[in-house]
């Protein structure tokens, strides 16, 4: 029971070559592209708009100079969105269930914001281990209990999104399978539990939405602390 419970969250793979990249492209191809005509289609301008408001939100707090993460982060958030939704489909692989993408998109993102930091505003940046009006006695506990909070963030980015996405999938499919055993022996419950699963999957889209917009906006806030 437990190796089919956690099987779903394995990398797939097809004579021997892993199909995660597949599943990494494949929202790529899915995103409408914008074209050169006067009039766009309504997919389009519906994620014109999206992307449009999204950023202005994103970024109102941000000074100029962190306007220039406005493409990446744009486009991390369309990627992320449309990874977690594609991955509440049946039999599709969910990457962003898997720690060490989570890990591989949060720690470098991260480490640019506090170089950024370091290289624009070190004093600033440095400040932030220490604030003002600190007692002496105080003072090597801060510095270390700041530098621990400072390397815990990618941590905390890549762990949050693995465990809301992987216990989404995992009460899915808990509910699911009782609602094919009660059926025969007990269909009233059953019927119960199948709509218990239509609000939980509800639920999971507006997650999948969720955590993917607090994985870029935390990455916002890191920015905001350094430019």
């Amino acid at each position: 029971m437990t190796l089919s419970l956690f099987d779903q969250f394995s990398s797939p793979s097809f004579l021997g070559i892993p199909m995660i990249l597949m599943a990494l492209a494949l929202p790529w191809l899915l995103i409408p592209t914008p074209t050169s005509r006067w009039l766009s289609n309504r997919v389009v301008s519906l994620q014109g708009w999206f992307i449009a408001r999204f950023t202005n939100q994103l970024f109102l707090p941000l000074n100029v100079g962190g306007h220039k993460w406005a493409p990446l982060l744009a486009s991390l958030m369309m990627f992320l969105l449309t990874l977690n939704m594609l991955g509440l489909m049946p039999y599709i692989f969910t990457p962003t269930t898997q720690l060490s993408l989570n890990m591989g998109l949060a720690v470098p993102l991260w480490l640019a914001t506090v170089l950024i930091g370091m290289r624009n505003q070190p004093t600033h940046a440095l400040g932030h281990f220490l604030p003002e009006g600190t007692p002496t006695a105080l003072i090597p506990i801060l510095i270390i209990i700041e530098t621990i909070s400072l390397f815990i963030r990618p941590l905390a980015l890549g762990v949050r999104l693995t465990a809301n996405l992987t216990a989404g999938h995992l009460l899915i499919h808990l509910i699911s399978s009782a609602v094919f055993v009660l059926m025969p022996m007990m269909p009233t419950v059953a019927i119960l539990t199948a709509v218990l699963l239509l609000l939980l999957t509800m639920l999971e889209v507006a997650v999948a939405m969720i955590q993917a917009y607090v994985f870029i906006l935390l990455l916002s806030l890191y920015l905001q602390e350094n430019v």
